[in-house]
């Protein structure tokens, strides 16, 4: 449903123009005779500069802390935050559309880590396409919306101590904005850029401008940055939507002449299709911070942060449907029973190759509109009682409202198609699909579904905190504090009664006129076919009036999909922090234990014969996580780290759901259920580091990191047909699914967990020792491996495997060389993730016992130079994704080995850019 959005001043906004107000008075007064201060004294400058303030940050820690810091004033390393994220020893990304989006960190994935933002924990969400599991309603936070240039630091916190809070078994990320008290006096820095996506053959800007200012003798400061950028990105490629086995969805007809492929040790694919992804987005950021400092002994900050991502994607696609279709009561809409296969290759149990009667052809055409607004707002403030007692707080809000007001499928099928085939014999991420028709031909095609989605996802945080700091001693130093978080997430669906109602044209039939279809085609890559024909779904929405929400086009909240979790957090800490010497040796860190009560309340629709009602179930649970971290300075450059913690993580927003979920989108025919019992996952953590500081600058170091998981969520998932859920049928209505046909069942469960352990090295250093220029050399090198046993259990809770955790990369290596002089730099990055699992065990019959899916792992390569014409002004071109990375998953078997499920190429990105500060 379209929605009209009507613009409102929020606390940004209104920080945001007193900011500016006050910088603009200040600007004129300097311009009236007043000395800007002289930019040298920023410490924080080029990119080596970065490197050595990131390594004081890391050697200063008492727990193991890895930080990227700005290279300048509004210069981060990469332009998004996730792509900084994975230079960092043990973090790996996830993409959407080629640009970076979650995080993994030391092999637990984007659930498992916390993302604060100035100190306040924080979680927005966007959309994305089906096959990368749509729109998040998950606790992973996505670091796409945000720009980069909003940030001046970094931090990923790979060991637990009392005073951060609880929530993360991987790590605790915080991303701190700047304060106009970083600077010295007057400062202002802007950029742009012109971005060239070689696949889309499109060009974007980007734009980013910084202003600070410090006034009243240094104790008032403000400070506003702004980001702006459009990016148009093409996705194209194949996928399968998984491989499936003869009896599956009624198996094929009986006559077949190739009767190997009705067997159940024999798998094909389920909808064998190109596809085509067409990405725009718009995203804006501001940050505006006011700092009041007005005697040594206090200070106040008010930090605001706003940002906003606009998103459109157009998605085409050409399938045979049948191969996921049962039977039904409409002759027509039989699929693979009614299939005869002529012809077939069978390689490793897959057909892979097969020729076919009696097919279903299907045309699809999908817009999306979304968006994601963030807001935050926090205010802190710290005063010192004598020389020895700190008291310091703050109370905050984050909004995170992801609208999708507009998502829309209009789908065009041909009927009982003979001498259709497919060929995965060659390179099988570029089948050859023989639809027996000519795709292109607009003629004869008919309407035959308008699917209208609209969803909507929130997450909210309220929190205060109030801590002190209470200087005991010289070598010993006690904390502690009180934390009130209130979260709540909320989603909404909606859909029409019946996807399937759809009107007749004027001609008093459902085929589509040749003037309401345009065709499609694949422009980055070279597929069988390229070109096919899609409805015009502009054209086709005008005719109908399909968004007036009334009539047949009246959509109401999908009772499966309208659910939230409120959690009320309340936590309190101790921790003493001491400072001493065994016998010779220093030794220093910190020990205390944290308590913290959860109170849940999961309100979701359950699905009864009778109809749907709302259910509420509420919980309570408490944990009390102890944390040690000691440091021991064997030589004042050579640190020995030992940490051990209990730590927990909050299960899967997703999973807590009460009742009971039906879905039907195309051929993927799905019930889900919930379970608001589920315990949090828990684990025992100890790390052991040594840090070999040998050099300015410079740094080399191995840590050794290990796990005990005692309680993990799986989702268990098998395959039965709709009529063994005990659900009414009616539920199907409209669908166009039947009680007979295969729907894949899934419930989250509680397992007994695992180990995980694992080694990370880390290697940087300037070669200042070099001669000459040779000297403005560096580098960065970090290497992990991490190695998982999880028990995953079957829908039956019954034990089938044990192996690593999705999203667990057992290898992963960065490789930066740089290049800093007075008027050239330059740097190039090669990042690389291992293969991964990303579902174990697999869904289909014959993958859900010993099969699982997995991500072919990838190594991205990312270029940078830069000129510099003047103290103020700046050249520079930017290269990212150089090899053209592919995502590549696929299903495993030991019957079948690898078979191909989505592959898709997004190209390289360039940037050509202007930069000036003053």
């Amino acid at each position: 449903m379209q929605v009209q959005n009507t613009q409102k001043k929020t606390p940004v906004t209104l920080l945001a123009l007193s900011i500016g107000l006050a910088l603009s008075g200040t600007a004129l007064a300097q311009d009236a005779g007043t000395n800007p201060t002289d930019l040298d004294t920023v410490v924080v400058t080029g990119y080596r500069a970065s490197v050595e303030k990131a390594l004081d940050i890391k050697r200063g820690e008492a727990g193991v802390v890895d930080a990227i810091v700005a290279e300048d004033i509004g210069k981060f390393p990469d332009l998004n935050l996730a792509e900084s994220l994975q230079r960092i020893p043990g973090v790996v990304i996830t993409r959407e559309a080629g640009e970076g989006r979650n995080i993994s960190v030391r092999g637990l994935g984007p659930d498992f880590t916390r993302v604060r933002i100035n100190g306040m924990e924080a979680l927005t969400t966007v959309g994305a396409g089906d096959q990368s599991g749509g729109t998040n309603r998950g606790r992973g936070f996505d670091f796409n919306v945000f720009a980069s240039d909003l940030f001046s630091q970094l931090m990923v916190r790979k060991t637990a101590s009392a005073d951060v809070e609880e929530g993360s078994l991987g790590a605790t990320v915080d991303l701190r904005t700047a304060r106009p008290f970083d600077y010295d006096g007057f400062t202002f820095a802007a950029s742009g850029q012109a971005g060239y996506n070689a696949m889309a053959e499109k060009a974007d800007p980007r734009m980013a401008a910084l202003i600070s200012n410090t006034f009243a003798d240094g104790t008032f400061g403000a400070l506003l940055s702004v980001a702006y950028s459009e990016r148009q990105a093409l996705e194209e490629g194949s996928n399968t939507g998984r491989w499936a086995n003869g009896p599956s969805n009624g198996n094929f007809n009986a006559a077949s002449p190739f009767a190997a492929a009705r067997s159940a040790d024999v798998y094909h694919p389920r909808f064998p299709r190109y596809v085509q992804m067409e990405h725009e987005q718009k995203r804006l950021g501001v940050t505006g911070t006011l700092q009041w400092k007005p005697s040594d002994a206090t200070e106040f900050s008010l930090d605001a942060l706003y940002s906003k991502i606009d998103a459109t994607r157009d998605e085409h696609y050409i399938e045979a449907i049948s191969f996921s279709r049962g039977t039904s009561t409409t002759p027509r809409l039989v699929g693979k029973p009614a299939m005869i296969v002529k012809n077939g290759v069978i390689e490793n149990n897959a057909l892979v190759y097969g020729e076919f009667d009696n097919v279903d052809i299907r045309t699809e055409n999908r817009h999306d509109e979304w968006s994601t607004e963030f807001k935050q707002l926090s205010l802190n403030g710290q005063h010192r009682f004598g020389d020895d007692f700190t008291v310091s707080g703050k109370v905050g809000i984050s909004r995170s409202k992801h609208e999708n007001p507009v998502q829309t499928t209009i789908i065009m099928d041909k009927y009982d198609v003979d001498n259709y085939s497919y060929d995965y014999r060659g390179n099988s991420r570029f089948p050859t699909l023989n639809y027996g028709i000519d795709p292109t031909n607009p003629a004869g095609w008919e309407l035959a579904e308008i699917r209208l989605r609209p969803q909507y996802v929130d997450n909210d945080f309220d929190t205060g905190q109030l801590d002190f700091n209470w200087n005991i001693s010289p070598g010993f130093r006690l904390k502690g504090g009180v934390l009130a978080k209130d979260y709540t997430f909320k989603t909404t669906e909606l859909r029409r009664a019946s996807e399937l109602a759809v009107p007749n044209f004027a001609d008093g039939t459902k085929i589509v006129p040749v003037d309401m279809t345009e065709q499609a085609g694949l422009k980055g890559i070279n597929g069988s076919p390229s070109n096919w024909v899609v409805p015009d779904l502009n054209a086709i929405a005008d005719q109908f009036d399909i968004y007036s929400n009334s009539g047949i086009f009246a959509v109401a909240p999908r009772a499966n999909n309208v659910r939230s979790v409120e959690e009320k957090d309340r936590g309190a800490y101790l921790m003493g922090e001491f400072s001493t010497e065994l016998g010779s040796l220093p030794l220093s860190g910190n020990v205390g234990v944290r308590y913290v009560r959860t109170k849940q309340s999961s309100t979701g629709l359950s699905t009864l014969a009778t109809g749907t009602v709302s259910t509420t179930e509420n919980r309570t649970y408490n944990d009390t996580l102890p944390s040690f971290n000691l440091v021991a300075e064997v030589t004042p450059d050579f640190l020995i780290r030992l940490g051990a913690a209990k730590v927990m993580s909050r299960p899967g927003l997703g999973s807590l759901t009460p009742g009971a979920t039906v879905a039907v989108a195309g051929g993927a025919r799905t019930i889900s259920s919930g379970n608001p019992d589920l315990e949090p996952i828990r684990a025992t953590n100890v790390d052991l580091g040594f840090e070999w500081y040998f050099a300015e600058g410079a740094m080399a170091g191995i840590g050794l990191f290990y796990k005990d998981i005692e309680s993990f969520v799986q989702t268990t998932r098998e395959v039965r047909p709709y009529s063994d859920s005990g659900l009414p049928a009616s539920l199907l209505i409209g669908t166009g699914a039947s009680p007979a046909d295969d729907f894949t069942y899934s419930r989250p469960v509680n397992t007994p967990g695992g180990e995980l352990h694992g080694v990370e090295a880390n290697y940087t250093q300037p070669f200042t020792f070099l001669p000459g220029k040779w000297s403005n050399l560096g580098v960065q090198l970090n290497y992990t491996w991490v190695e998982s046993q999880i028990q995953y259990l079957n829908a039956a809770g019954q034990p089938v495997m044990k192996t690593d955790l999705t999203g667990l990369s057992k290898s992963s290596w960065n490789a930066t060389l740089f290049y800093e002089g007075k008027v050239f730099s330059g740097r190039v990055s090669a990042t690389n993730r291992d293969d991964y699992l990303t579902q174990a065990p697999g869904t289909e019959a014959g993958f859900n016992l010993d099969g699982y899916h997995g991500m072919t792992g990838t190594t991205v390569i990312d270029a940078s130079i830069r000129y510099t014409i003047s103290d103020q002004l700046e050249l520079s071109l930017e290269g990212i994704n150089l090899t053209n990375e592919a995502s590549d998953e696929w299903v495993y078997s030991p019957a079948t080995g690898r078979l191909p499920l989505q592959y898709t190429e997004t190209g390289r990105q360039f940037l050509l850019g202007v930069r000036y500060k003053f």
